[in-house]
Parts: structure tokens; sequence; C-alpha cells
């Protein structure tokens, strides 16, 4: 699929290939409907991962891996930091784990008790509710409200709600799933003040930092903001986001917080399992020899932001969707409210043949809401699109 004008094959996606591809995006209407749902990307995976994952295989070894002198990941986890976010985290203070998720269920089983509250900013990625669930830690919400052109999240009715709901921890997503929301460093400064008055500790997600579009606020690492918040901080990161590569299973969690260090070295070895080889095999030849592709990636997927506003603005059933287009991340995240649908939109939209996020999965502002990944083809976005339409149309 690729070539000389699309060396990278980003362009000349084709449903019968995306169709093929046996992970779960495309497979979970057994392709009935065309997938724009899960942080998947349809692209092909970066060719120097892919060629050291051959060579890994072919060396023929898939035994126990020689790590006494560590995989290497946290070095290269910390010369990047510091390259692109201008931190200098210690290596000596990650620790590899499968994936983000398991950092945030693992922080906040040792570090907090059932009945303690959680916070996190709303709508929320569905791990995230599902996390104060199942855990039994209440959510105390740090609500969106949409301002301008971006989102804009209100911290004088958090600490309000804090009196009333004291919290153990705070879960921060940045950049921002589902509204793609880039914090700024003065909004971090006044998150970090009402950390430091409450005592919070913060697990910070920071899977989708690599995918920032520049215009508008840099990236900047929560644990960054000050000495304070360094010694409060978990944060938690992947390669796999940036660099389309989920199913290899590897994340990094830089423990900050002297507690959790020690709550974490008081455990049981192999309690939290172990990374295999071929997530620190891809992990590090994603961030020694991707950037390449990386860069070309988030340049498509900075066209295809504004590509999906002007093809809404264009479809006149589609004409009332509120679109913010994300200042980081592949995801849309949808306003259908202006729509008057009976049904939820998802539900519209999923006879119509498209498979979204629903709304409602990200809590109880996202009622409305539906949320669409873009990081597909333009002839693919555009069918998702008409798609959209043709249902909005048949449902009036």
């Amino acid at each position: 699929m690729s070539g000389a004008d699309d060396p990278f094959g980003f362009t000349s996606l084709n449903l019968a290939w995306v169709r093929a591809k046996p992970g779960v995006k495309w497979h979970r209407s057994n392709g009935q409907r065309l997938a724009a749902w899960v942080a998947d990307m349809d692209f092909p995976a970066p060719a120097p991962v892919l060629d050291a994952l051959r060579a890994f295989v072919d060396g023929g070894d898939l035994g126990y891996p020689d790590a006494r002198n560590g995989t290497g990941v946290a070095e290269l986890f910390a010369e990047r930091m510091a390259a692109r976010h201008a931190w200098s985290p210690d290596p000596g203070h990650v620790r590899e784990l499968c994936d983000v998720v398991q950092g945030v269920r693992m922080v906040t089983h040792l570090m907090s008790r059932p009945g303690d509250g959680i916070a996190f900013h709303t709508p929320a990625y569905p791990p995230f509710l599902a996390t104060s669930t199942a855990m039994d830690r209440p959510l105390v919400p740090i609500r969106s409200v949409r301002h301008g052109a971006g989102w804009w999240f209100d911290l004088e009715r958090f600490e309000a709600e804090l009196a009333a709901r004291p919290c153990a921890l705070l879960i921060l997503c940045n950049p921002h799933n589902p509204t793609g929301h880039v914090f700024s460093r003065a909004e971090l400064e006044a998150l970090a003040d009402v950390v430091a008055r409450h005592d919070l500790l913060v697990i910070s997600d920071e899977i989708h930092a690599e995918l920032v579009y520049d215009d508008g606020a840099p990236h900047v690492p929560f644990a960054s903001v000050s000495d304070e918040m360094a010694e409060r901080t978990v944060t938690l990161t992947s390669a796999t986001k940036a660099f389309n590569l989920a199913g290899i299973r590897l994340a990094v969690a830089h423990v900050g917080s002297p507690a959790v260090r020690q709550a974490l070295a008081a455990q049981p070895d192999h309690l939290y399992g172990a990374v295999n080889p071929f997530g620190v095999v891809a992990t590090k030849a994603a961030w020694t020899r991707g950037d390449e592709w990386q860069a070309a990636v988030l340049a498509r997927l900075d066209v295809n932001r504004h590509l999906l506003g002007a093809l809404l603005a264009d479809r006149p059933a589609l004409a009332g969707v509120r679109y913010v287009p994300p200042s980081a991340t592949y995801l849309a995240w949808l306003d259908c409210r202006p729509l008057d649908l009976t049904d939820e939109p998802v539900e519209v939209f999923h006879r119509g043949g498209v498979e979204l996020s629903p709304g409602p999965d990200f809590g109880e502002q996202g009622v409305g809401f539906a949320r669409l990944n873009f990081a597909t083809s333009p002839a693919i976005l555009t069918a998702i699109v008409d798609a959209l339409a043709a249902a909005v149309t048949a449902a009036r």
C-alpha cells in the first residue's frame, strides 16, 4: 500500500485491508460496521519495530531473558523525557508494567482503601471510571466546561466537592482523553496548588504526550511542575499510542513518590507479573528508530483532525454536531446533542453501520456525545462521516 507519494501507507489504506486485520477494532462487529472506536490506528506499524521483532524471532531464543542489568527501557524513557519535555526523571525510579491501566490500579490498590475518594477530570477514560467502581473508590469529578475553542476544567467547584468528599488520589490524564485537551503549565500549576493543599497523591497518565499538535500548549509532565509534585507523582506512559503498538503490552511507571516506592518494594516478587521480551524489543525500536514514522503519523493526524471538521460541516445532517479539534490524540469528542436524536447518538450510528465509542461510557457528562477515532486514511474517514450522515437522516 505504500509508495513514493505515501511512504508509510497512511493515505492508501483500503477497507479490505483494514477489515482483514485480526485485532479487536475491526472484528468487534464482525466487519459489519466501519470501525472508529477503540484507540488503535488503522495505519501499518512502524517498519523499524517490525524489523526488530522479526530479527528477535529469527534469533531463535524465546527463553528467559537476561535482565540482570535491566532491559534498557528505563534509560531510554529518561532520555526521551529530557530531550522532548525538559524533564529529567531518575531511571532508577522507573518500573516496567504491562500497561498503563495496570499501573493506575496497582497504585490505587496500594495507596488507598475502599471508601477513599479518587479524583479525575470528567468526562473520563472508561477504565478510570471502572477503577472507581470496581475498587470502591468514590469518584470526585473535576468537571469539563466548553470554553471558546477548547475545554476548561472547574477547579473551584472541585475544591468545593473535596470538602464534602476528601480524596486520597488524583488520576490525571494529560493529554486528556476524550477531549484532547493539553493542560498548560499554568493549569498544571493551579492543579498542583490544589494537590498540595489537600495532600493528594497523583497518578499521571501521559500516554498521549507524543501526540500533541504544535498549535497549542506543549506537553508538560506533571512531575516537572515542582520538586514537591515530583515527589507526589507516579507518571505512566508507553510507546503504544504514539507508535500504534497497543498489543505489545509494555508501559513504564516513573515512581517519584517515596511512599509508593516503599509500598512496591514490600510486595512479593512476581505479584504484578513481568513484561515480555517482545514488548521490550518493540519499545526500544520505536524510541530509537521510529521518530521519522512518528513525525509523519502526527502530520497525517493533524490533517485528519481538520478534515473531520470540514466533513462534518459539509454534511447537512451533521452540521449541528459540535466539534472542537483536539489539541492532542487522534480522538474526536463529538457533541451530538444538537441533533435532537431520540436515542443515544452511538445507537443511531451503529444502525447506520459505524462503530464509535459511546459517550455515556465516559461518565454522566458523556450523555449525547460520541468519541470518533480519526486515525485512518482520508477515504475511510470520508466514508465514516458519510455513513454517520446517512444514519442521522434515516433516524429522522
